[in-house]
């Protein structure tokens, strides 16, 4: 095998290694950054007229940072992703590159300079080779808008990556990047991580800085329940990205920092598990069974106490059903000016009756919600969390699928809010409302928690299926770690067929 040939087959190696194993290469100086990225340019070029994941891009600019990077670490400098190459989700800040959120009236707005966030990984010696695509206004759970068009999924291009980091995550799945950054207020990190087979966390509220997201500039910065978070191929890329994403914020850093938990364990099976699969009130979709049993084997074999719902002392686990109703109200008023309801949806909400206490109640009333009505759902949030913290002194984590589906095929029919999906239960396939499949993503977006989507291998049909696993306030270090712990014994990232995967082993 000539020099050449072996350089090859190194490249080839690092397509789908972790950034941590990337930074590693490359500080050995068995490849170098220049290298590493003129690869990653070419799967590009190879496969993205049929995936359309990374829609903003500048190569002379990412090729100047490669060199940049070379530069520094024959100097000997040594930083956590120096000369490693990774995309960001579209809607965050880059210097130099249009920030549009899919908007074509912000389809010339080119940012001034890096998102905080950004600015982070760039510091950390990331090289920024380009912007995952977003759905319009990072609102809907496939990634298509009029700038962009359509991204697909890598495991069947027919169905959506997800959304609205659905770009993000197919541009793991494809082996373009070992690290990417999104943002999660519904599960937009989290689904899109299911959907294609990587990881995904949705850190603490509040956690990780989020000015210079979104259009009008910063507006995504200001939003309640929104997050910043990282998307990787290994838990430990989570891990890795998260130490790089907090402390951020200027005003706080004038006079506190945050200074994380470590995980609670460091075995699996000293863990104390919450498992949930059916939502209350709703029957359990096959892909939930699926999921859920699937881990609950896996921890079992490892000696961890796994509890069921059914289980559990009275009050002791927060009611999930009107959570969830205080988490549609406080979502869809979190914008001061949210889109206009549909016709249909402007009929239903003039029908309701007053003492209608549920989600899509409080969903249609949402963007009129009157303040006062606004700090009575806010002082439940602050409840709810104090609730989940004693839950928390009894379990480590709570376990949950992501959503009743994995990836299913296009579908941009509008409005938006009457699509329907087809979801496999026991007696049959039945449509469900778009509404419907967020009652897991919602779970700990209300009150703030850290959840981390791991990939638990493919269903019967060959498309990836994931869980969540949900952790007690700022303590993100813990929901990583089990990740990863179920990680080094199962395996997590399975690179799909045609992009350099063959299935499962």
């Amino acid at each position: 095998m000539t020099t050449q040939d072996l350089h090859h087959t190194l490249l080839d190696s690092l397509t789908f290694a972790s950034a941590r194993a990337q930074a590693e290469a490359l500080a050995a100086g068995r490849v170098s950054a220049v290298d590493l990225l003129e690869h990653v340019l070419a799967r590009i070029s190879r496969f993205d007229n049929d995936l359309n994941a990374v829609v903003v891009r500048d190569d002379e600019a990412a090729r100047a940072a490669a060199r940049e990077a070379d530069a520094a670490l024959a100097r000997g400098e040594r930083r956590p992703l120096l000369g490693v190459p990774i995309t960001v989700k579209e809607s965050f800040d880059v210097a130099g590159y249009v920030t549009s959120s899919g908007n074509p009236d912000y389809a010339n707005n080119v940012a001034a300079q890096d998102s905080l966030a950004v600015a982070a990984l760039r510091g950390a010696g990331a090289v920024i080779v380009g912007k995952s695509n977003v759905p319009l206004a990072l609102a809907d759970l496939q990634s298509y808008n009029d700038v962009y068009g359509v991204s697909n999924n890598p495991w069947d291009t027919t169905r959506t990556p997800g959304g609205s980091s659905g770009g993000s995550a197919a541009a793991l799945a494809a082996g373009y990047v070992a690290l990417e950054l999104g943002t999660d207020i519904g599960g937009s990190i989290r689904i899109p991580a299911h959907f294609n087979g990587v990881y995904g966390h949705k850190p603490t509220a509040g956690l990780v800085a989020l000015r210079g997201t979104g259009v009008p500039s910063g507006r995504l910065a200001d939003r309640d329940l929104a997050v910043a978070g990282p998307l990787a191929r290994t838990a430990s890329d989570l891990g890795l990205a998260l130490d790089l994403l907090v402390n951020l914020e200027p005003l706080a850093a004038k006079a506190w920092k945050a200074a994380l938990p470590p995980a609670r364990h460091t075995r699996l099976s000293d863990f104390r598990v919450l498992v949930i699969d059916q939502w209350p009130g709703s029957e359990r979709s096959l892909h939930e069974a699926l999921v859920v049993e699937r881990v609950v084997e896996r921890l079992r074999t490892q000696g961890v106490k796994v509890t069921r719902p059914s289980e559990l002392p009275d009050g002791l686990l927060p009611d999930l059903t009107q959570s969830h109703r205080v988490y549609r109200s406080l979502l869809g008023s979190s914008l001061a000016t949210p889109p206009a309801l549909s016709k249909s949806a402007q009929k239903r909400l003039e029908a309701l009756s007053s003492d209608d206490d549920s989600a899509d109640a409080a969903w249609l009333r949402a963007p009129t919600l009157r303040h006062s009505e606004w700090l009575k759902d806010n002082e439940r949030r602050v409840a709810l969390r104090h609730q989940w913290e004693r839950f928390f002194e009894h379990f480590d984590v709570v376990v949950t699928p992501v959503a009743p589906l994995p990836a299913f095929r296009h579908n941009h029919t509008e409005p938006k809010d009457e699509r329907t999906y087809p979801v496999a239960f026991e007696n049959g396939t039945r449509e469900v409302r778009f509404l419907d499949l967020f009652h897991w993503a919602g779970l700990p977006v209300l009150p703030g928690l850290p959840a981390t989507s791991f990939p638990v291998g493919l269903d019967e049909a060959g498309l990836p299926v994931s869980a969540q696993a949900v952790g007690p306030y700022l303590e993100d270090r813990t929901t990583i770690a089990f990740a990863e712990l179920l990680e080094q014994v199962y395996g997590g990232f399975i690179a799909p067929p045609g992009f350099g995967g063959s299935g499962p082993a």
